[in-house]
């Protein structure tokens, strides 16, 4: 039997278009139940590669003859190893290319919506981080809200459109990845935008991101509208796109709201956090679709893919945005939070511009779940 190669392309239509897949993680127990590829209808079996290098003859009667079967592993080749052994017993199977590295790494973009005048709004969605990523396009011309590192995904993409990148934003100093935005715009002559009050300590140049900062995007004159939205940093801010999409950041999610202790000031930016979700959005209209920056988990994807929600919904099931007693809001979001990020303060530091790490490096500070959220 052949032994298949399959792209971290083609496992993200599977997670996407809802289909069954089995996979054979042979990676350690702890990386497995830290973070593996989620799939609404995916099963797993999770075998550390090193024992099954007497052979895999034990293992056979739980893989499954009648599905899809994948192989996986940290990079690859106990991936491939494994899937050999699995082909010479009989069985077709396939490896991932790449293995979670390319996993992690791995962008797709699906349209959100059309916009005025024949705009478009496309959600780059990173399956393996859980990281969210925007492009703008009208008449020719792009904005990029919170772009992750891998930016030939943005550049090829706008390329393939053939429209120009014009504009860049970060909504907030990210701690759980690597921001492609100042390199977006360095080699596009792009504008990068980054709100002051996250940049006093940055090494590099950048356009201010003020409250009420708006930008118009192509002839048919979109509005990229900022709004102040402090809580999980100092500087987070928002934007409302069209009259239509609320790009939310890191401060609100579909189902949680967003931490604020990534800078190691929980108690001062507990308040701020408050007023965001309990006072200035709620003076936005109940109609406008949240686009967050990041999802937690994969059944916060709609049927298309694309994570978003109208912010109506947010307010009467998102248990965050519903808690009455300030007290227990301030308990909530300060004394019961997940671990945090993987490399969080190696990665502010980075965005900062104060190092830079070669590209292993930044796998590494990258590897594993985004932790942006209060669970």
């Amino acid at each position: 039997m052949s032994v298949l190669k399959w792209s971290a392309a083609e496992v993200a239509k599977k997670v996407i278009n809802n289909e069954e897949l089995f996979i054979l993680d042979v990676r350690n127990a702890d990386a497995f139940e830290d973070w593996k590829i989620d799939g609404r209808k995916f099963e797993y079996l999770n075998i550390p590669y090193f024992e099954l290098l007497d052979g895999v003859e034990d293992i056979l009667p739980e893989i499954p003859a009648n599905k899809d079967v994948l192989v996986v592993c940290a990079k690859e080749g106990s991936s491939l190893m494994i899937a050999e052994m699995l082909s010479e017993a009989g069985r077709t199977v396939a490896y991932l290319a790449g293995g979670m590295k390319t996993w992690s790494e791995y962008l797709e973009p699906i349209k959100v919506g059309d916009l005025t005048g024949g705009g478009e709004l496309y959600q780059f969605v990173r399956l393996g981080k859980g990281c969210l990523s925007y492009m703008v396009i009208s008449e020719g011309e792009v904005a990029i809200i919170d772009a992750v590192r891998f930016t030939e995904a943005f550049t090829s993409f706008a390329e393939e459109k053939n429209v120009n990148i014009k504009y860049v934003f970060d909504t907030h100093l990210h701690a759980d990845h690597i921001s492609g935005g100042r390199h977006i715009a360095a080699t596009t002559g792009a504008t990068y935008y980054l709100p002051p009050k996250d940049a006093e300590e940055v090494v590099f140049d950048y356009t201010p991101l003020l409250d009420g900062t708006a930008v118009q995007v192509g002839a048919s004159r979109i509005d990229v509208g900022a709004i102040y939205s402090p809580g999980h940093t100092i500087g987070s801010t928002s934007f409302i796109v069209d009259n239509k999409y609320l790009l939310t950041g890191d401060i609100l999610f579909i189902d949680s709201i967003g931490r604020p202790d990534l800078a190691g000031l929980a108690e001062d930016w507990v308040g701020d956090l408050r007023e965001t979700l309990y006072k200035r959005y709620r003076e936005l209209s109940d109609d406008l679709i949240v686009l967050p920056a990041h999802f937690m988990m994969i059944d916060e994807l709609n049927e298309d893919g694309t994570v978003a929600k109208h912010l109506g919904q947010l307010f009467a099931e998102n248990h965050g945005l519903n808690i009455k007693d300030e007290a227990e809001f301030r308990s909530v979001v300060t004394e019961h939070l997940p671990p945090q990020p993987n490399a969080y303060q190696e990665i502010r530091q980075v965005n900062m511009g104060k190092i830079t790490p070669t590209q292993d490096e930044q796998t590494e500070m990258e590897i594993g779940p985004n932790r942006c959220a209060v669970r």
